[in-house]
């Protein structure tokens, strides 16, 4: 079905992005989202505390490239129906003359881009359509180019994105976007792992899987090889919720297995 603008935004199929969006307690999903969430939560109940930890996550990383590492331009790839608040947000927040592009290829994200482009008016925020399997229809997109200068650090997020992907497209993204990026950019990533819930984790990729998403959780070492060639900052790559946890983080009673994340920022020497 096509909204006003003749955008498809495919109701009758569950999407991964609607299906986040559900979890995390948002209204921008469909009942094909809603159906196919109730049977991924009926095989790993911890998805929600999931997809809220990784949000954290994206938030202090954001906080981290902003105020620590004095970054003022950010590209997110892979983001989803926007939540407040978004990654412009806590960045322009910290520092109000920051740059932000988003990306993403799912058409409801497109629907709903104007709430991604109220941006500080000190600053700058855009949006452009393209899929992170072809990094470079990313890179030489006008709207990146326009607003993004490459001769400064950029911080690039991959936020619950990677394990969307195959081995083969997920490792050329990445060595493809990392090589275009300057010296002092920092690389943002949260993957889904199998490593403290096995069996939960096969359950939920397989309810995605007989929904037409595919989902490849990796493993603490093959998450790790994302981040080649850069310094990972501290703590590491460790599970979400362990990266430099606010004190009065909510989520800090859980689980790792409840999580089944890990997490980094690594900075480009």
């Amino acid at each position: 079905m096509n909204d006003d603008s003749g955008v498809d935004l495919a109701m009758d199929r569950a999407h991964s992005a609607r299906m986040y969006d559900f979890y995390l307690g948002g209204i921008t999903n469909f009942p094909a989202d809603r159906e196919t969430a109730v049977q991924a939560l009926q095989a790993f109940p911890a998805a929600p505390i999931a997809a809220r930890i990784n949000r954290r996550f994206m938030h202090r990383a954001t906080r981290c490239a902003a105020a620590e590492l004095g970054i003022r331009q950010f590209l997110d790839i892979g983001t989803g129906i926007p939540t407040s608040p978004n990654l412009h947000e806590v960045a322009q927040q910290q520092a109000p003359a920051s740059r932000v592009v988003y990306a993403d290829n799912d058409p409801i994200v497109l629907a709903h881009a104007q709430a991604l482009l109220r941006s500080h008016s000190d600053g700058t925020t855009a949006y452009l359509q393209a899929d992170a399997r072809d990094a470079d229809s990313i890179l030489t997109h006008p709207t990146l180019t326009g607003a993004l200068d490459f001769n400064r650090p950029i911080a690039l997020s991959l936020i619950a994105l990677l394990h969307f992907l195959s081995d083969d497209d997920a490792r050329t993204a990445v060595d493809r976007l990392k090589a275009a990026l300057p010296s002092g950019s920092t690389l943002a990533i949260s993957h889904a792992t199998p490593d403290f819930d096995p069996e939960g984790v096969a359950r939920v990729t397989a309810t995605y899987a007989r929904a037409g998403t595919s989902v490849r959780a990796r493993a603490r070492d093959e998450i790790e090889r994302f981040f080649g060639g850069w310094e990972i900052l501290e703590p590491g790559l460790v599970p979400t919720r362990h990266w430099r946890p606010d004190p009065d983080d909510p989520t800090g009673t859980t689980t790792d297995a409840e999580a089944s994340t890990y997490a980094a920022l690594a900075r480009k020497p």
